[in-house]
Order: structure tokens, then sequence, then C-alpha cells
């Protein structure tokens, strides 16, 4: 094994948040290196956002299947991270393909080479959890990346999982013409979000024709001669040619070598941060950003979290605040949530006042011919501040956007209620809740 050399800093995984921070250090004159194993640019350039996007807006514009796909292919430059990995290089990047294993401090081994350095940062991002269901290992599955690569269209197709991700692929493909089934074993979809979200995006999937079970699990599979057999907790059954497991994403810690920095992991956990991103370890010069820390887990919070890791890695001291991270749903209609929800709340003992709005009430519904949707503002009543929100609506992740702001800021609401908002806007409908809550406090 050879010492091939020492570098100022080495990113562990080149996804959102390692290819930010190895281009950012590299421009402010550190040699950095950057280990992947996969593609250089990470899951969501691939295989999450940028492909369920596009194949999202080409369902809303009625484009076929194979136009969605080849616009899908083109956006994801065919899965190929040539261009991206030469670009890293002119900025001054040093890309190193292959797996990476931290082998003491300052030591990391890729493939059969060793290389030293002073700070590692760690951007090794997530992967899907496939649920331990007899049967389910020796059938056909697609996890997201699957569904977001492949050009096939199933003509049936069973979702496990009603979270976002379960809900966009059910919405897609359902979209283009395959009979889609989502099982979610909550009595309801997006449940981590207000109960109106789900209850407003349940009415669109069935609406285009989804079968949602919820409140049941899925107990075994089987293959039978027409397909796949689902048998499920409250003894229904599916029949399906692909099944697609969406039932959330653990983050990658394993076989990483960081006990030897005295990193503590545990499987299906993130690796812990402090307030700079900065990972408690026996070296002490150890980061982290992205879905590794199970804290971001989405691509703008792990760019927020590389931002982070970026600055304090160049002398500045920034310390995090998640408190305004917009949660989207990019379905039709959009879900966008920001902030604490009614369950957060709950579960912290937050006294919170709701305040909330129907867009139907809108000019802007009526001028769209939709209807559909609501908006809910949360307020601490102890502090007399927003403290989050959330809305199920056209555009809702954009016109929510000042929302996210307002919590940001501490903004007080005699100034929120004094905004003005353009007519005929979905923007407006915040103006109602928010006098609302201003009456109320």
């Amino acid at each position: 094994m050879s010492q091939n050399h020492h570098y100022d800093a080495v990113v562990l995984g080149g996804g959102t948040a390692g290819e930010l921070v190895a281009t950012g250090l590299a421009r402010a004159g550190r040699d950095v290196a950057l280990v992947e194993n996969r593609l250089v640019g990470g899951e969501s350039r691939y295989f999450a956002c940028v492909p369920s996007k596009s194949l999202l807006l080409s369902a809303r514009r009625g484009e076929t299947w194979e136009m969605a796909v080849a616009r899908r292919d083109a956006l994801t430059g065919h899965r190929a991270d040539e261009r991206i990995v030469a670009r890293m290089a002119e900025e001054g990047v040093t890309v190193l393909r292959g797996r990476g294993q931290v082998t003491g401090p300052g030591r990391i081994e890729v493939d059969d080479a060793e290389h030293g350095f002073d700070d590692l940062v760690l951007c090794t991002g997530s992967e899907p959890v496939i649920p331990p269901v007899d049967g389910l290992a020796d059938v056909p599955l697609w996890t997201s990346d699957g569904a977001l690569s492949v050009p096939d269209l199933p003509r049936r197709l069973v979702v496990l999982g009603g979270g976002p991700v379960g809900c966009e692929l059910a919405q897609v493909y359902a979209a283009f013409g395959s009979q889609v089934a989502v099982v979610e074993a909550s009595g309801r979809l997006l449940t981590a979000e207000a109960p109106f979200a789900g209850e407003v995006l349940a009415d669109a999937l069935r609406r285009m024709g989804v079968d949602l079970r919820l409140g049941v699990d899925l107990s075994h599979v089987e293959r039978k001669e027409s397909g796949l057999r689902l048998w499920l907790s409250d003894g229904g059954t599916l029949d399906a040619d692909r099944i697609l497991v969406a039932a959330g994403r653990r983050p990658r810690v394993e076989g990483l070598g960081l006990e030897t920095l005295g990193v503590a992991t545990s499987p299906g956990h993130g690796v812990p941060v402090d307030e700079t991103c900065r990972v408690p370890s026996s070296s002490g010069d150890v980061w982290a950003a992205g879905d590794v820390t199970g804290v971001a887990r989405t691509a703008h919070a792990a760019r927020y979290q590389a931002r982070l890791v970026l600055a304090n890695l160049l002398g500045e001291h920034r310390a995090a605040d998640y408190r305004a991270i917009p949660r989207v749903v990019y379905t039709t209609p959009t879900v966008y949530s920001v902030g604490i929800s009614p369950k957060q709340a709950e579960e912290l003992g937050i006294d919170l006042l709701t305040a909330g709005y129907d867009l139907a009430a809108t000019v802007r519904a009526a001028v769209e011919a939709d209807e559909r949707g609501r908006v809910e503002l949360y307020a601490d009543r102890s502090r007399g501040l927003l403290i989050g929100a959330a809305a199920a609506g056209l555009y809702a992740e954009e016109w929510m956007s000042e929302i996210a702001l307002a919590i940001r800021a501490e903004t007080p609401l005699s100034v929120l209620t004094d905004v003005v908002h353009a007519f005929p806007t979905y923007g407006e409908s915040v103006e109602v809740p928010l006098r609302e809550l201003a009456g109320r406090l």
C-alpha cells in the first residue's frame, strides 16, 4: 500500500454537500480531495430531486411517457458525472474514485492507496430502508433510485410508504397510466405534517385513481404467474408487476472506519454533530453535512449544513439554526411545511395557536379554476411569534417563502399583518390567519 498524498481536507462523499464543501475549500486555496464510490453530484442530481421534479412537470404538461423519460434523462446528464468531475478539477479539487475508509486519525484508505488529511468532512448521504417483510427480498423491487432512472412504466405498481417520496412517485406513475396503490401503515399520508396536508394530497391522489391503503401493513409477498401478490395485515390483497419501496432512508455510517476516530455511531442513526456541524471525536477534526447527520434530510438542508462547515473550516464561527428549513412535497397540489408542526408542538409542550384559511376563498383560486388547498399558521402563545406553517395548494413552494423568512427572522406579527400582497395571488391567503393570530395574541 502506498502513501499518495497529504491533504488539508478530505471530503468523504461527493453528493450535494460534499461537492459544495470541496469546491469551496479549493477556491479558498486549500488542498482538498473528494472521495466518491458512485457518481459525483449525488442522489439529488441523478436519482432524487432533479428527475422526480422533471417527471412531475412532464405529467402536469400532459407529455407522453417517452418524452418525459427523455427530458428526465437529459436533465440528469444521462447519469454520467464526467462534466462535474472535470469542473471540480478545474476548481482545484482532486477527485478520488473508490471506497473510502478511515484507518486512523489523519489517515484514509481509498481502495489500495492511503492518504493523509488534516480535516475530514463526512458527506456520505443516506440509503433506502427495505422493510423486513416475508418474501419482499425475492421479488422485483424498486427504490427511488430505480424508479427515477429506468424507462419502465409498470402496468401495476404498489408503493410502500406514504411519505414525500412515496406520494410524489405515486402521482408520477398514476399520471402516466400505471395502476397505483399506496400502502401506508399509519392512518394518513405525510404523518409528520399537519393532518390537513395529508388529507388534501390523499384526495388529489384518489381523484387520479390511486388506491390508498392506509392504516395497514404489508404482511408478505409471493410470486404468481400473473405477477406479484401482496398480502396486507387487514386480510386484503394487492396485485402488482413492480413494488416501489419508499419506507424511509437511513444515514450511511457503516463501514467508514469512524470508530478509529472515536466517533460514536449506531445503525439507522446519523453521526452526531454540534451547532457548527463538528462531529465529536477523539481527533477533533471531523465535520459532517447532509443526510449522514440525520438532521438534514433534503438537498437544501444539506447545502445549508455544507455552507456552515465551509465557513467554520475557513475560520468563521457559524452556528446552525434549523427553525425555518422548508419541507416540500412537489405534488400537484404542492405540500409545503416550515418550522414547528402541530405534532412537534405537542411533543415539545408548546402552547400553539392555529389559524387557517381555505385557498378556495382567494380570487386566484377562481382564476386558476382550482380551489384545492389550505394554509395554516402556527404561533407560540407564550412568545407571541410565528413558529410554524403548512400549506397545500398550487405553487405553495413559491408563495410560502415569506413565511419561512418571518419564522427565521422572528418578525413581529404587527409587521407581518402590514405586508401588502399583489392581487390576485395565493400569497393573499396568509393575510387573514396572520390578522387572526395577531388579534388573539
